[in-house]
Formats: structure tokens, C-alpha cells, sequence
């Protein structure tokens, strides 16, 4: 890796990696998940996963790049850790927050690791990449955001309610 080209490259590589994994990953959280919300959110992020791949096959064929070949080993531990909880059996609600748990932290490797690659497009001149991997970053960030909401808007109380005088 000598140049911010040959970064680049192997940085979107591993993002392209990452989504996919992230798409085999998303059903299984959505069906653990017990809250309707929570579910939903998993749901939608699937299709917008799944048009994230769409925009790094656009910025492959910018760049004439062939992505593939690269395991995204960040995004491999935080589909385990999701695995995890996954095989747990307990109170619906406080699975239903560890998994609010994985997934905000696979968005923000996400985040990091979308800021990067559009910082580096950026620098290279490649304004046409970096705005769609503005876009995906935009998407990223609202995912977060509202897993959050979620969390803030009833999982957590629901999670404290479910195991009750234990958690003072």
C-alpha cells in the first residue's frame, strides 16, 4: 500500500465486505428482536444494506475496481458479538437491548469507517465517489440515530421493568 489510491481501494474492499456480512447478520437480529420497532428497524436497515452494496458496485465501476477478496475482520467480531446475543435466552426486553447494543456498534464502524473513505476520495479529487459515500454515511448515521430512539423511547424502561428490584 504506497499510495492514498491503493488505500482507498483496500478500504472499500473492506467496506464491501462489511455490508455483506451485515446482510447475512440483519434477518437473524430482526428475528430475535421482540419489539416492533426494534424488528422494523432491523428490517429497513437490511434494504438500506442492501443498497449500500449497490452504491459500492457504483464506485467500483467509477473507479474500475473489482471488489471482493477482502475479509472485513472488524465487522467479522461484531457479527460474532451480535451471534451471541442471538443464542441467549432471557427477558425479551434485555435482549432486545443488547441487540440495540450491536447493532449501534456495528454503525459506528460503519460511520468511522464511511467518514474515512470519503475523507480519502475527497483528497484524491474523486468528488462523484465521495458524495455517494456521503450518502451512505448520512444513512449510517440515521440508523444510529434511530436505534437510539428506540432505546430511548421504551426498550430500556421495558428491560428495567422485566427484571424488576434487581436493577436499583
Amino acid at each position: 500500500m504506497d499510495t492514498l489510491s491503493d488505500l482507498l481501494k483496500d478500504e472499500l474492499k473492506d467496506l464491501y465486505s462489511a455490508e455483506n456480512q451485515l446482510i447475512k447478520a440483519l434477518p437473524k437480529m430482526a428475528k430475535k428482536a421482540s419489539n416492533a420497532k426494534l424488528k422494523q428497524a432491523f428490517t429497513s436497515h437490511l434494504q438500506e444494506t442492501e443498497g449500500h452494496v449497490d452504491r459500492l458496485n457504483q464506485i467500483a465501476d467509477i473507479l474500475d475496481l473489482k471488489l471482493g477478496g477482502k475479509k472485513c475482520a472488524a465487522m467479522e467480531g461484531l457479527v460474532e458479538e451480535g451471534k451471541e446475543i442471538i443464542s441467549e435466552d432471557g427477558s425479551p426486553a434485555v435482549i432486545d437491548a443488547a441487540l440495540i447494543g450491536a447493532g449501534q456498534r456495528v454503525e459506528h464502524y460503519e460511520i468511522a469507517a464511511y467518514g474515512t473513505v470519503r475523507a480519502i476520495a475527497m483528497a484524491l479529487g474523486h468528488n462523484d465517489v465521495a458524495k455517494l459515500l456521503q450518502k451512505t454515511l448520512d444513512e449510517e448515521g440515521a440508523a444510529d440515530k434511530k436505534l437510539t430512539s428506540i432505546s430511548e423511547g421504551g426498550v430500556m424502561a421495558e428491560a428495567k421493568a422485566a427484571v424488576g428490584d434487581d436493577d436499583k
